[in-house]
Formats: C-alpha cells, structure tokens, sequence
C-alpha cells in the first residue's frame, strides 16, 4: 500500500505541469493554430519565475512573472501566425530556439552560474499545503492514508490546476466563448460569416495558451526543483502535445493522457537501480526512455483515429 502510494503522489507532482501545458495547447489548436512551442513557453517562463522568486523572494511574483513571459510569447505567436498569416510549424519551431537560447545567455549574464540560477531560499519557494486534519487521519487504514498522503501535502499550483480542469472543460464546451473557439477551428469562414472575430478568437485563445504555459514553467522551477536548470523542460512541453493528440483534443481525454505519462515516470523512478531476477539491474538508458515508449505506443497503436479540428494549421484569409 506504502508504495502505491508513493507512486500514485510521484504520479501527481509529475502530471501536473503536464496538464497545464496540454490545456494549453487545447485553447491555441482548437482555435485553430498549431502550437509546437509549448516547451519553448514553459522553458522561458520557467527562467523568469526563477529570476523573479530569486530577486523578490516571493514565489507569487514568480508565477506573474512566469505567466507574463509566456503570454508574450504566446502573443509573438499569434501576431506571426494570425495577423500575417505566417507558417505556424516555423514559428512555434521559432519560439522553441528563441527559449532555448535566450534563457542560458540571460542566466549566465545575471547570475554567473552556467546559465541556471541560485537556489531559491525558502521564502521564495512554493511549499506543500497541509490539508485540515490530515495529520489527524494519517492512521486511518486506507482512506486516511489516501487523504493524509495522497490529496494532501501538495503545492498550492497543484491544487489550481486540479480547479482549472473543469473550468476548462466548462469554458470550452458551455461558454459563449468556447462556441466561438470550437467554430473558429472547424470553419472560421463561417464563423466570419455570423460575425465572430477569427483573429481576436485565436488571439484570445493563445493569450490564456501563454497563462497556463506560465503555469507549468513556474511548477517546474519555483516548486519542483527550486531553481532554474538549462533545459530543464526535458520534452515535457511535446509530451503535453501528444496527451493532447492522445485526447483527441479534449480536456479530460488529455488529462488522463498525462496522467499515464506521468505514471510511466513515476515507475521509471522507482526502476532505477532495482535488480531483476534472471535480469540483474536494468540500465539507467533503458528505464529513461519509458515516458517516451509508452508515448509513441499509444499514439501509434491504441489511440485509434484522431481527428484534430478541420482548420488547424490553415491561415484564414478572410473572404472579400
């Protein structure tokens, strides 16, 4: 049970910049707009939350800051794809290479560490949140040992982001907005035809893109780890994209993509270093390419037929 456990929380804590991205990714391609630099925003938001926090040692100022850097990423995206109709492969490629450069040459000028930053101190630091009488119930066989360790004892990021799920869902399949956002994806000459706005839709849809990007990036380096490291995203921000795909851009089809592919993570953790009979310790190789396995498995074998929105990659010219 000790182990369940322990993985099932490894589980959560993996997942959770996982959702955040893949969430965002929702809003930009049902809009309509191919969004591969995912991991560009989360790396760059995750080098200013880093910096912000170090500065100002308050961990709020971190996330603002984390989401301000994406969002105007996010929004270069969107003046590149939208206003002039630009390749959108190429500029979210561009995003990618710009968050990848920029953030080790500014690390390295700011605070002469290789390009990553100090270590955070603890007031500037996100910490795990007790939940009420967790302590309480940890005896409790079975429930209070899932309250007390499991939902318990999480970052404050964590506990929004299992908020954002369903206002997410809600604000895609029930809004006005999200009526809007699905029509722009599927037909935007229509959508243009009974008067909706494709640009300030996309725009929209890339500016709440960029937020949870910021979200994700801020995870990772104000809580997680407590400090920025190079490339510290790892390909989380391409995983994200294939639990979406896996979702069939859908919100809580693409949660439990990351979910997998974070329980995937979690038992590649626990592998390490662990001897199996007749097998003797597996390489540390081996066990690293786990998450990415399962990935290319699922999309190329059990997913079925994904049908991603009609007028996704497709600049709109709007018609005269």
């Amino acid at each position: 049970m000790d182990q369940l456990i322990s993985v099932l929380d490894s589980t959560i804590r993996v997942a959770m910049p996982l959702i955040l991205a893949a969430l965002a990714g929702l809003f930009s391609e049902r809009s309509g707009v191919v969004d591969i630099s995912l991991e560009g925003k989360m790396l760059t938001a995750a080098f200013a939350s880093a910096a912000a926090a170090y500065v100002t040692q308050n961990p709020w100022i971190g996330l603002m800051a984390g989401m301000m850097a994406s969002i105007m990423l996010a929004m270069l995206h969107a003046f590149v794809s939208v206003t002039y109709n630009g390749n959108q492969m190429i500029s979210g490629m561009a995003v990618n290479t710009i968050a990848s450069g920029i953030t080790p040459v500014l690390g390295l000028a700011w605070f002469q560490q290789g390009g990553n930053s100090p270590q955070l101190p603890d007031e500037g630091r996100f910490h795990e949140v007790v939940l009420p009488f967790a302590e309480q119930l940890a005896d409790v066989p079975v429930i209070g040992q899932l309250y007390s360790r499991l939902l318990s004892g999480h970052s404050v990021l964590v506990y929004m982001t299992i908020v954002i799920i369903p206002v997410v869902t809600w604000f895609v399949y029930k809004s006005r907005f999200g009526l809007r956002l699905r029509a722009v994806g599927e037909n935007p000459h229509a959508a243009d035809t009974a008067g909706v706005s494709v640009a300030r839709v996309r725009y929209i849809a890339l500016f709440w893109n960029g937020a949870l990007c910021g979200m994700a990036g801020t995870f990772l380096s104000v809580y997680q780890t407590g400090a920025f490291i190079k490339e510290m995203t790892a390909g989380k921000g391409f995983l994200a994209l294939a639990a979406l795909i896996f979702g069939k851009w859908r919100p809580v089809p693409a949660v439990i993509g990351c979910l997998l592919f974070a329980f995937a993570d979690a038992i590649q953790i626990r592998l390490e270093g662990v001897a199996l009979p007749g097998v003797g310790i597996i390489p540390s190789q081996f066990i690293a390419v786990i998450p990415y396995v399962l990935t290319v498995l699922l999309l190329a074998g059990f997913v079925g037929r994904s049908v991603a929105p009609k007028s996704i990659g497709i600049p709109f010219v709007k018609s005269r």
